[in-house]
């Protein structure tokens, strides 16, 4: 881990009690169900979330078929809570703590990598690139990377995203970019799957691509 820094899943460590019913209170359940349907998860495959925070998508993904699941989170507050969560659900989740820009994981390793929540908290497009590259990197051939994120309106001012994010330049973290940044790692077939909104103001894309 060295000495890298990381936005905990609530902004700090006090809120983390706080963050699952908040997030549910605001409709995230839902939005993480329609995540999973999209990724047509079969039997046996193998499965990665990084920026896996509490570790509720993948609880959830376990009730599809069974699974081999595996979350990746740098805060081991959150990675605490994923643990006693899959303890009271006796769900075999392995769970890494770790970068998504540097995953500790073999070429080629999984079926599906989710993304849920998590991508707009990378800071520069640097790193939102090297994720990427990350995720392609450990996908199977024709494995799929499936994620769910607020997205900024383009051109707009003040947005709901950039209220929940003082102080960070969201601005470019638009759909339109986002599904240039797949193409330009190589992902193929990158789509916005669909679009909605939670808690009315804040936008939200479902985006799909595939590994070669």
């Amino acid at each position: 881990m060295g000495r890298r820094t990381y936005l905990p899943a609530a902004g700090h460590d006090r809120g983390l009690a706080l963050y699952d019913p908040v997030l549910k209170l605001l409709g995230a359940d839902r939005a993480r169900r329609r995540l999973i349907e999209q990724a047509e998860l079969q039997r046996g495959h193998r499965v990665l979330e990084i920026g896996c925070g509490t570790g509720t998508l993948l609880v959830d993904a376990a009730r599809v078929a069974p699974l081999a699941l595996t979350g990746l989170d740098p805060d081991p507050n959150a990675l605490e809570r994923a643990r006693r969560k899959a303890g009271a659900a006796r769900l075999p989740l392995h769970l890494d703590r770790g970068f998504a820009d540097a995953l500790p994981y073999r070429d080629a390793s999984f079926d599906r990598v989710f993304s849920c929540f998590m991508f707009h908290h990378l800071e520069a497009v640097g790193e939102k690139r090297r994720t990427l590259q990350e995720v392609r990197r450990v996908l199977k051939p024709g494995g799929r990377f499936q994620f769910l994120d607020f997205v900024h309106p383009p051109g707009a001012h003040g947005s709901a995203l950039e209220w929940l994010h003082p102080g960070d330049d969201v601005r470019d973290h638009t759909e339109h970019r986002l599904l240039a940044l797949l193409r330009e790692v190589g992902l193929r077939n990158p789509v916005c799957l669909r679009r909605g909104t939670m808690a009315f103001v804040l936008r939200l894309a479902y985006f799909q691509a595939a590994a070669a």
